[in-house]
């Protein structure tokens, strides 16, 4: 008898550990990921997903902290947090043989400066920051330049991005330093800048930013390309503007922290995340760029086509990607960024 109970302790303690196993978590941009995506991974792997959404790469980064290595197996930072995280030691290199799909990512955006050996992290998905126009409301405006935004005729008509890195972007370029400066004389520059700003400022927002420009609550200001790509399918009056004087240009990788207690199941996730048809769903799902060159041929001609999307080489070399600046320079920006929206 108790050599009975014994074997059936040994095969439900297999059992339940094989389904601990049988997962993998991840920790993305609450946008990317659509439930169908997960469905397919789920059905073609037997995997479970356990999907968790962030709204901004401060509090991927303050949970991944606060909770320490081993909680997920997936994440997704942007260019300058990765090049933050790998500083700290805080991701896994990522054996690129283990991705048969990987020979599918653009070789643009292999190397890249934030992580030049390439061994850190996946990229997929790409953008930049620019100027939108209601041409309904402002059908004869000469718009170019980030400076153009400080004419005092745009009192309390401006959209802005809350996105402290975003707007600080935006000031250091006026004052013609890089917007990765972590010069803190040249980021209290860029603050009295943005004071000057506030006046034409009508309101911050990043989570409902499409709803906000499409149905015309906001008529001019800034915003990402992937966001007005799909409030222009519904708005025809809008025009994206890439400044002259400069812009940022993002990039969304997926990678595996440290400590991640299910590394197969992650490298499998990744793999299928770098399928030709899946990039299209995910592409289509936020009207994103892609780095995947196999999925962007399998787009609708609108979206693979769109210079608002995919943006020429030569728009592309005003572009400046983001990358991370120090501890002091970011603590300046928090405080800064306080003081900013009480004006």
């Amino acid at each position: 008898m108790i050599r009975l109970i014994l074997c059936l302790f040994l095969v439900c303690w297999s059992g339940l550990s094989l389904a601990e196993d049988n997962v993998v978590n991840v920790y993305g941009w609450s946008s990317d990921m659509s439930n169908e995506i997960i469905q397919a991974f789920e059905k073609e792997t037997g995997i479970k997903v356990n999907h968790s959404g962030y709204s901004s790469n401060e509090e991927l980064y303050a949970k991944l902290r606060a909770i320490g290595p081993g909680s997920y197996d997936v994440i997704e930072p942007s260019s300058y947090y990765v090049s933050r995280m790998i500083a700290q030691n805080m991701l896994e290199p990522i054996d690129v043989t283990k991705l048969k799909n990987y020979k599918n990512i653009d070789p643009e955006f292999l190397h890249p400066s934030y992580d030049p050996k390439g061994v850190h992290a996946i990229p997929y998905f790409w953008g930049v920051t620019g100027i939108f126009v209601n041409r309904k409301y402002y059908p004869d405006l000469k718009i170019t330049r980030w400076t153009d935004l400080w004419q005092p005729q745009y009192k309390n008509q401006l959209f802005m991005l809350d996105d402290p890195r975003e707007l600080f972007s935006i000031a250091l370029i006026t004052l013609g330093y890089s917007p990765n400066d972590s010069n803190r004389e040249h980021i209290k520059q860029a603050y009295e800048r943005l004071r000057l700003l506030s006046a034409n400022i009508k309101l911050y927002n990043s989570s409902a930013v499409v709803s906000i420009v499409g149905d015309e609550d906001a008529t001019l200001g800034i915003m990402w390309n992937g966001n007005f790509y799909s409030a222009a399918a519904y708005n025809k009056n809008l025009e994206f503007i890439f400044p002259e004087d400069g812009f940022v240009i993002w990039v969304d990788n997926f990678a595996i922290p440290k400590g991640a207690e299910h590394k197969e199941n992650a490298y499998k996730f990744i793999d299928f995340l770098l399928k030709a048809e899946t990039a299209k769903a995910m592409s289509l799902n936020n009207s994103e760029a892609i780095t995947n060159t196999a999925g962007r041929k399998l787009l609708p001609p609108e979206l693979r086509d769109s210079k608002v999307i995919y943006p020429s080489d030569e728009i592309l070399k005003r572009g400046i990607y983001q990358e991370d600046i120090n501890d002091a320079a970011l603590a300046d920006y928090a405080n800064y960024w306080e003081k900013l929206k009480l004006q």
